[in-house]
């Protein structure tokens, strides 16, 4: 395919150009222990430590403290990071980091610890009411006024590509809904990726975290191309997330084929050390390539899931509260919707089913229907060989939550508005029906 795609053409509306801020990383077992080193390198003296509670006492914790003791770092460790946090945890971290006159942030954990510090960085540099920087419509979707303080990022899940995005999300409690926070000014300034964090890492946690950075790949190749894009705008005002370009192509392409060749081996073996490698590598691909192109609908339809479950917990995840894990409650509305896409690219369908191992032989790539089953059938082989539940059935929903699911959803139009089609409220309550049970 060559470079600016075919179906990327120009019409009368389109932006000109897209842009790339690529992020700063060091990846390798081990590398965990340079975070002291790094945080010098950086002019650091006296840095925030953010995880939560249960990673606390964990040895990647011990690590990265020993390593910043040995350059003389000052740090201070805040854990009472939430996991999927929420207004009143984004709040409570912020005004930690407020207090603390910190001149850089650590962050040590999944997806909702680099959340989390992203967020407490931005309103102790910027102070400002909380709903200023939250993604508008919900919010003031105000920009970013401008640098925040340096951020070492250091993941220790292998999905959420947070340690390579401008992007925070959280619960709003005011609507029970996920929402977030998105600049470039948030991007870590340095990813610490040490792939041997994962080794301790419990199944369920590799399988959601795993299909998560499965989504991020395959919404970025489907996303409304950007010369399709419904804003279209000029230097620093283009959004962070621009629509599916050759650079996001590249990457999460790359990402696919390492989530078919190795999710389940990693979900099963704890000790298969190479799959949680390429795990942890396919991740932060994926990370920089959603973050270029943004995500559509699986995420959009996510978050409605996530607010509105009732009475549902995943052993491996904290005890006492109800939790859909992000990645599964993504990947619970991905075949539903590359069934909905296909038509828009059918060609793009077939290839991300061949790069995530699905055998395309006898496949006519221009027909939509066939192009759709081919890559939702090669999700649910994937889902059920993992042991990800039946649909949102399985979380306990039915027919009658499908008019509130799409209540909750329609809000997100920060990510429904990237899908390749204009989604409608019908479309929506569809997708959710289809979604209830796949086999």
């Amino acid at each position: 395919m060559p470079c600016c795609h075919a179906d990327f053409a120009f019409t009368e509306d389109s932006d000109r150009a897209f842009c790339v801020g690529m992020p700063a990383f060091t990846f390798g077992a081990g590398c965990l222990a340079e975070a002291g080193e790094q945080a010098r390198e950086l002019g650091l003296k006296r840095v925030a430590l953010f995880t939560d509670r249960w990673l606390r006492a964990s040895q990647h914790v011990a690590t990265v403290l020993s390593s910043l003791s040995a350059a003389s770092v000052e740090v201070e460790v805040y854990d009472e990071v939430a996991v999927e946090p929420n207004t009143s945890s984004f709040k409570a971290a912020a005004a930690f980091a407020a207090e603390g006159r910190f001149d850089g942030y650590l962050s040590v954990g999944g997806g909702s610890v680099m959340d989390t510090c992203k967020a407490a960085n931005l309103y102790a540099t910027h102070p400002a009411e909380f709903m200023t920087y939250v993604n508008a419509p919900i919010g003031g979707g105000q920009k970013v006024p401008g640098p925040v303080k340096p951020h070492i990022a250091c993941p220790t899940t292998a999905g959420t590509g947070s340690e390579t995005t401008g992007i925070a999300i959280f619960n709003l409690s005011d609507i029970n809904a996920k929402t977030g926070i998105i600049s470039r000014r948030l991007v870590p300034t340095l990813a610490l990726v040490d792939p041997s964090v994962t080794s301790t890492l419990p199944r369920n946690v590799v399988a959601a975290s795993g299909f998560d950075c499965m989504s991020h790949a395959l919404e970025s190749l489907t996303a409304r191309p950007w010369p399709r894009r419904l804003n279209p705008a000029r230097g620093s005002s283009r959004p962070v997330s621009q629509g599916a370009n050759p650079f996001s192509d590249a990457l999460a392409a790359e990402a696919l084929k390492g989530v078919g060749n190795y999710i389940i081996r990693a979900i099963t073996d704890a000790s298969d050390i190479e799959a949680r490698t390429e795990m942890m590598y396919a991740a932060m691909l994926a990370g920089i390539a959603f973050n270029a192109a943004g995500c559509h609908l699986p995420h959009g339809l996510s978050y409605a899931v996530s607010g509105l479950v009732r009475n549902y917990h995943v052993p491996g995840y904290p005890e006492g509260k109800t939790l859909v894990p992000h990645g599964m409650a993504v990947v619970l509305n991905n075949p539903s919707v590359w069934r909905y896409t296909a038509a828009c690219s059918p060609g793009r369908h077939t290839d991300a089913a061949s790069n995530l191992g699905a055998d395309i032989r006898g496949i006519n790539p221009g027909d939509a229907e066939e192009a759709g089953e081919a890559l939702s059938g090669r999700v649910i082989e994937l889902m059920r060989a993992a042991g990800i539940p039946n649909g949102l059935s399985d979380l306990g929903f039915d027919a009658n939550d499908v008019e509130s699911l799409a209540a909750g959803a329609e809000p997100q139009w920060r990510v429904i508005r990237n899908a390749p089609k204009d989604v409608s409220r019908d479309d929506l309550k569809s997708l959710f029906r289809a979604a209830m049970k796949y086999w």
